[in-house]
């Protein structure tokens, strides 16, 4: 671990008397966006299989938690020592199947003893008998991410529907009930209250679907992002092979393009 006690002391160093400028006047507060935007980095690089650069970006995210630490430990709460052994007993308590005597073997299994020890610990720090299974779900988490694991919660204990199908239904019942706002709203454009309600609750049953068949929406939602970046960026190289500008351009002439795209794609999947 000679190349950590290293990090620890280069963020030390540059945030001590003759450190960095900028390093000597970070907050926890200040550090956030930069450290979202490395967690984010680290999740681009996955999705790429990029296995260089998550060895980088996962550096970077190593190097924010370390500078937290030290911003912890400048101010007398806790050092990245105790930030380790922390996680390590947690670890161990949350295993039980592991390093205890739980005889539990299957995923559903071990993710349910998860939760209702984490759920026995908040209580206990909290020193009160009841306590939902939603109220440690972080506010400051990606919407969708919440969403997903406020029905992935609901659902540990048995608020979910017996099957994906059932879940299917609900998801077509939610796109009725959009269809039906929006004809509303073309009548009163000023009042998108009841369509703006209707959408948000398709996409938590789209969420929930996903759940269901076991498929991270995140990680779908990227692939689909990734997959418009490519398709897109084929639109704009053969417009600009025929020396055209998109704007020029009529939508059915960029959407034949992007169907050729598509159509390549799916070939290549075949071969």
């Amino acid at each position: 671990m000679q190349s950590f006690e290293e990090l620890i002391s280069i963020v030390k160093k540059l945030r001590g008397e003759n450190g960095c400028a900028w390093d000597k006047v970070q907050t926890f507060d200040s550090l956030i966006p930069c450290f979202l935007e490395e967690a984010y980095e680290v999740v681009d690089g996955i999705s790429k299989r990029d296995y260089q650069n998550i060895k980088e970006e996962l550096g970077d995210v190593l190097l924010h938690i370390v500078f937290f630490s030290e911003l912890a430990n400048d101010e007398n709460k806790f050092n990245i020592d105790e930030v380790i052994k922390n996680i390590n007993q947690k670890l161990i308590r949350r295993h039980p199947h592991v390093f205890g005597e739980s005889e539990i073997k299957d995923v559903d299994g071990i993710l349910k003893q998860w939760d209702k020890i984490k759920k026995e610990e908040k209580a206990e720090k909290e020193n009160k008998n009841y306590k939902s299974v939603l109220d440690d779900i972080p506010n400051s988490l990606p919407v969708m991410e919440r969403a997903y694991k406020l029905m992935k919660r609901a659902a540990g204990v048995g608020f979910e529907y017996k099957n994906a199908d059932d879940s299917l239904k609900k998801v077509e019942e939610e796109f009725l009930e959009v269809k039906e706002a929006y004809n509303e709203n073309k009548n009163n454009e000023n009042n998108k209250e009841h369509l703006e309600e209707e959408i948000g609750d398709l996409i938590m049953t789209i969420l929930d679907f996903a759940r269901m068949n076991k498929i991270n929406p995140v990680s779908s939602l990227i692939k689909a992002n990734n997959k418009f970046i490519r398709r897109f960026n084929y639109v704009e190289e053969k417009a600009s092979e025929e020396n055209k500008n998109l704007t020029d351009m009529t939508l059915e002439e960029m959407d034949f393009l992007w169907n050729e795209c598509k159509k390549s794609e799916a070939k290549s999947k075949r071969l």
